[in-house]
């Protein structure tokens, strides 16, 4: 919500205006997603998980991009919002809702390192691998030396391959019984 007043955005979304980067793979995910509209199904969120509760949020419109991230001492300072608290979580609950936000978190101006053309891409544009002849959506290929390549085959790959299932269908399964 704090990144829609410093951006002046009405929030949560109903077009594709905000863009929104998230540096973690855990539960702050949800809460921004809910507070901004953004989803990463609607290509509105990309996740980096840098294992940090940090969001850069990008206005697609003019190109303004914030960076939001917790202010270090705010787990210390929830405390003093919230007294009456009986445990260090409940702490936090009651105090970040009772803070100000500029108290809470830190704004930083930001420019993104890849273009956000490049980010955001062109949706329905589709192209085939030349190496695994796996499809590739949305502008992620990687052409070299004149060949199309997903970022797999690329060298740019998250997991190695170390057997191919063959996996009957339902139906097969059912035709080989009853033969």
């Amino acid at each position: 919500m704090y990144a829609s007043q410093v951006l002046g955005l009405a929030l949560p979304q109903n077009d594709k205006r905000l863009l929104t980067i998230v540096e973690t793979d855990g539960c702050a995910i949800d809460g921004i997603a809910v507070a901004t509209g953004c989803w990463v199904g609607r290509r509105t969120m990309r996740i980096e998980d840098y294992g940090k509760v940090a969001a850069t949020f990008v206005d697609t419109l003019t190109g303004q991009a914030i960076r939001i991230v917790p202010r270090a001492q705010a787990r210390q300072l929830a405390r003093d919002y919230a007294p009456e608290a009986r445990s260090k979580w409940d702490a936090q609950l009651l105090g970040y809702q009772r803070m100000p936000a500029e108290e809470l978190l830190s704004v930083q101006a930001v420019q993104l390192t890849t273009p956000l053309e490049r980010i955001i891409s062109r949706a329905g544009c589709k192209t085939i691998c030349e190496a695994c002849g796996e499809e590739i959506m949305n502008e992620r290929e990687i052409v070299r030396e004149g060949v199309t390549l997903c970022k797999s085959c690329a060298g740019e790959s998250y997991y190695d391959i170390v057997a191919e299932f063959a996996v009957p269908s339902p139906v097969m399964a059912g035709l080989l019984e009853t033969a």
